[in-house]
């Protein structure tokens, strides 16, 4: 491709492209499913991940125990910093850094050479302190009405399913789990498809619910800002102990989904232009990713 362009690194913002044009499409088709095509999706992208991944492997590091702080103390410390001024931008700036790291987080890791297991970890802390946490903060700054048992059932399923059902795989279909390994990268397009779902009904959720107003705005620049923060944060981290591509994933690639809904749901549901708009910065950060990961290779002599 032109300009040292790989197919990966331009096809996420194509999917965003097509995704924003063909948003009542897509958000019809998404309603008609019941909303059940983006886990389905998920599930697909993590099991062809977790059939690489050895459990034996997974420990807890220093590095998890960082990334970990930085979201529990960073969310107070960023919903302070705007309350006093904006209680609705407090709350998007907040639910913006305490979102638990996204599934997707461990998909663009594999194709950025991260350590999977090292991934993995901590997508299982975050959730499960997060699930515990966040109705703590919900209950503290929204309506109060947030549960522990409604955050994990939203969560559990979604991650730990296709784990269990990875690491079944590897102990008891070995040749299955070897040829899931070796073609991974489906694991990519089944994303970029995904990625089209999200972005769409991201974008009839807009204009659905566009009030024309300043604070759209302002949240919108906010979660662009603590997108590319929390990135550059969560590379630096990890580059103290050797796991730079991949901290810069755990910290920066979010829940969204997950968050929105808490957002429309337990705080002003204003606020949710935050993270709603965090789906783009967070995909135009891992395109950038790609590319550049994939240019070094080249360079190297060693693409794929």
């Amino acid at each position: 491709m032109p300009l040292g362009l790989s197919v990966r690194s331009v096809a996420m913002p194509i999917a965003i492209i097509i995704g924003a044009i063909f948003c009542r499409e897509v958000a019809w088709v998404d309603a008609a499913t019941d909303g059940w095509m983006t886990p389905s999706f998920i599930f697909i992208m993590l099991f062809f991940t977790f059939c690489k991944v050895d459990a034996r492997k997974i420990r807890l590091t220093w590095l998890h125990l960082w990334l970990i702080l930085f979201q529990v103390i960073g969310s107070l410390a960023i919903y302070y910093a705007f309350a006093w001024w904006d209680v609705v931008v407090a709350q998007g700036a907040m639910i913006c850094v305490l979102a638990p790291v996204a599934m997707a987080a461990v998909i663009i890791g594999a194709m950025l050479d991260a350590d999977l297991e090292s991934m993995v970890a901590y997508s299982l802390l975050c959730n499960v302190v997060m699930a515990f946490l966040a109705p703590v903060y919900l209950h503290a700054f929204g309506n109060g009405e947030c549960t522990i048992w409604q955050i994990l059932q939203k969560v559990a399923p979604l991650l730990l399913s296709p784990f269990i059902a990875g690491q079944l795989c590897r102990f008891i279909l070995p040749s299955v789990a070897g040829w899931v390994a070796r073609n991974g990268q489906i694991s990519f397009y089944v994303w970029v498809v995904s990625l089209t779902v999200i972005i769409g009904r991201t974008s009839s959720y807009l204009l659905d619910n566009n009030q024309g107003g300043k604070i759209e705005a302002i949240l919108a620049a906010v979660s662009a800002v603590l997108c590319l923060l929390q990135f550059i944060i969560g590379y630096r981290l990890g580059k103290r102990y050797g796991e730079a591509e991949a901290a810069s994933q755990l910290l920066g690639q979010k829940n969204t989904i997950l968050v929105v809904w808490m957002s429309q749901t337990f705080l002003n549901p204003i606020s949710s232009v935050a993270p709603t708009a965090y789906i783009v910065w967070q995909n135009i950060a891992n395109s950038y990713q790609i590319y550049h990961h994939d240019k070094i290779k080249k360079s190297n002599g060693k693409e794929d």
